[in-house]
């Protein structure tokens, strides 16, 4: 899902980055799908201002954090002027440290549009050269290869995006056109130089949360498309499991009024309008909780995303460098901006709250599966005992569970100290977007096995008495799939069902006729 690679959709106006107005599709649509971004017109100002305030500086010899001096435990470490420029391409090129695979493509584009809107915000002291060297590579796609692991999230994200600024000076590596090159060979291809630094440069374009950020926006936006598509899916079983809708009645979910459990119940009442499945039983009063609690459970995770979405759009919107120059007020000021805290608790968050749309699918392709629960065939297949069916469908949705109570152990509660205890707490908040972003994959695979089960089960109960919603995403699916009649090799299924929910293809079906909120 947020490891696809870069995908070119048609854009007729460019993204005008101001530092201010960021959201999150707008990261999504340049950093998955190609949009190219220009700086605003105003934001150029207050980085012209920003650096003339820097190199007046230089010139009266004051003593400023990272600009006159070392970084780090050497703060207190007084640069020459003659090593002042110096200092910056040291700064980066012994930062760049990180290691282990590089992270997609996606994730840096996105870190470099991010960083690109921190800087127009003025508060950083760079040159307007710099920022338009970030915006060329990110709209030519030469992307930098940055190592994944390797950031403490504190001072930001300091050795993935010291990956970046290598390739900006004709360094390090990137990704251009489909071909690993080395960072300068990348540049002279898409017609670019090189570019020297300057004074504060080095500090300004690794300073931040710009890594963590772009891996939680892009988790996020695929986890509010899993949880439409967790409505969809859980309303297929409901069906397939002639379930109870009163549960879904909105004068329950007015009588304990979170926003997310109102609009969970919505959507599950659109989506089985006219079904001649769900109340087929007189005798069934009500169902078991991976059913009848679907909103409540749901509906958490929709407020929780709700959550995730103002402290990403906060972040994606701020100055989080180190120091921070504010011409007006004549200040230069060093503080902790760059600390991860907010965005790795976010994205801890994000990660359980994701985690608990597979938990209680999996529970529900269980009741699907076993006989005693669902009145179908054992397994869901003819001839039991020759045919294995969805036994071991099950058993994977059941790993891939497990798998995410071990990432979901939160990030953002650990610390380490760095720096000679300079550092000396931290935020793990990169560490913490990693494990969102593989919790968000794991679900989609989760919901793509219950996907692949309900239809099975339906078309043992008749999928032309489905409801409104639900026989869309039933006709999508079997465009690609159809039902088992005896064991073939399930892999390229549940692959297959993965996609429709991971691209948004199945939603987007669903949604032209069935709007659905989140």
């Amino acid at each position: 899902m947020s490891m696809k690679n870069l995908q070119t959709k048609t854009y007729e106006e460019k993204l005008l980055l101001d530092g201010s107005s960021l959201v999150i599709e707008d990261v999504v649509a340049v950093a998955r799908y190609g949009k190219k971004a220009a700086l605003h017109p105003g934001a150029l100002e207050k980085i012209e201002a920003a650096r003339a305030m820097v190199e007046k500086l230089v010139q009266e010899g004051q003593v400023v954090y990272g600009i006159t001096t070392g970084f780090g435990r050497f703060s207190d470490v007084v640069i020459s002027r003659d090593d002042v420029l110096k200092l910056q391409n040291n700064l980066i090129a012994s930062h760049a440290a990180a290691v282990g695979d590089p992270l997609p493509e996606e994730v840096v584009r996105g870190a470099m549009l991010l960083r690109v809107n921190a800087l127009a915000k003025g508060h950083s002291g760079v040159r307007p050269v710099v920022v338009q060297q970030l915006l060329e590579m990110l709209n030519r796609e030469v992307t930098p290869v940055v190592p994944g692991q390797g950031s403490l999230g504190a001072s930001g994200d300091l050795a993935p995006l010291s990956h970046i600024a290598l390739v900006l000076t004709g360094q390090g590596e990137a990704f251009y056109r489909g071909r690993r090159l080395p960072g300068a060979k990348a540049l002279l291809e898409a017609g670019l130089q090189p570019l020297a630094l300057m004074e504060k440069e080095g500090l300004a374009l690794i300073n931040g949360t710009q890594i963590m950020s772009s891996l939680g926006c892009l988790a996020l936006f695929d986890a509010f498309n899993l949880l439409k598509a967790a409505h969809i899916v859980s309303a297929l079983t409901l069906e397939a499991l002639q379930g109870v809708p009163g549960a879904f009645d909105e004068l329950i979910a007015a009588a304990r009024p979170h926003p997310g459990h109102a609009s969970s119940a919505a959507n599950m009442r659109r989506l089985i309008a006219g079904s001649r499945l769900v109340g087929s039983q007189p005798h069934k009063v009500q169902d078991a909780y991976s059913l009848r609690c679907i909103p409540q459970v749901h509906g958490a995770t929709a407020d929780a995303l709700a959550y995730v979405r103002r402290v990403l759009e906060v972040e994606i919107n701020s100055a989080n460098d180190n120091p921070l120059l504010f011409p007006e007020e004549g200040k230069v000021l060093s503080g902790g901006n760059f600390h991860g805290q907010p965005v790795a608790q976010a994205l801890d968050l994000l990660a359980m709250a994701v985690a608990e749309l597979g938990s209680i699918s999996e529970r529900r392709v269980e009741r699907l599966v076993n006989p005693a629960l669902s009145g179908l065939p054992p397994f869901l297949i003819n001839t039991g005992g020759l045919n294995s069916g969805f036994m071991i469908a099950q058993y994977t949705a059941a790993s891939l569970v497990s798998e995410n109570k071990v990432l979901c152990h939160p990030a953002s509660v650990d610390s380490i100290p760095s720096s000679a205890n300079q550092e000396d707490h931290v935020s793990m908040g990169t560490t913490a977007a990693r494990k969102a972003l593989q919790v968000v994959e794991n679900v989609g695979r989760i919901l793509g096995i219950e996907l692949l089960a309900a239809c099975q089960a339906v078309d043992f109960r008749g999928a032309e008495l489905l409801g409104a919603g639900t026989s869309l995403a039933y006709r999508e699916l079997r465009k690609k799939v159809k039902f088992i009649d005896e064991d073939c090799i399930l892999y390229p299924l549940i692959n297959e069902a993965t996609e429709q929910l991971a691209s948004g293809s199945l939603v987007s079906a669903v949604e032209k006729k069935v709007p659905l909120e989140v």
